[in-house]
């Protein structure tokens, strides 16, 4: 992954696309500050973090612009979302991500929200990179509760 991510920079000031290159710029340059920051390799586990971390941020920008009702500001932040989905590894469906949450409930059996940490724990473990943890969160927050 973080081979494919220097050949797209490459690729991206060859082709003279300007908002992809500065898109992976940004992702490089935060990985070498978590690198620095937390002495973390450099590897693929890192790239997932930053990555997630990246489109969290232009997410939440998302919602802000919605309510100051600039589209143009939320097309130009979604295109750059999907140019840092192509660093995650493949999304899982609603189905599969509620298929895995109903065995992680299976085999840590909570009993009412006392249990979200186990049970986020798990689901950390088994869905990190792979689904949007907020959302798996509202998932197991809204069965414990139910």
């Amino acid at each position: 992954m973080v081979e494919k991510l220097d050949k797209d920079m490459i690729e991206a000031m060859k082709n003279k696309e300007k908002d992809r290159l500065t898109v992976i710029r940004m992702v490089k340059a935060s990985l070498k500050q978590e690198q620095i920051d937390h002495k973390k390799e450099i590897n693929d586990d890192l790239l997932i973090d930053v990555v997630n971390k990246q489109i969290k941020m232009r997410k939440d920008s998302i919602a802000e612009f919605e309510k100051g009702g600039r589209q143009d500001l939320i097309d130009k932040t979604q295109a750059e979302i999907d140019i840092l989905m192509a660093y995650l590894p493949e999304q899982l469906s609603s189905a599969e991500v509620a298929k895995i949450i109903d065995d992680i409930f299976a085999e840590v059996q909570p009993t009412g929200p006392k249990d979200m940490g186990k049970v986020m724990g798990l689901a950390q473990g088994k869905l990190k990179g792979k689904a949007d943890m907020k959302e798996v969160s509202t998932i197991i927050r809204e069965r414990l509760q139910g």
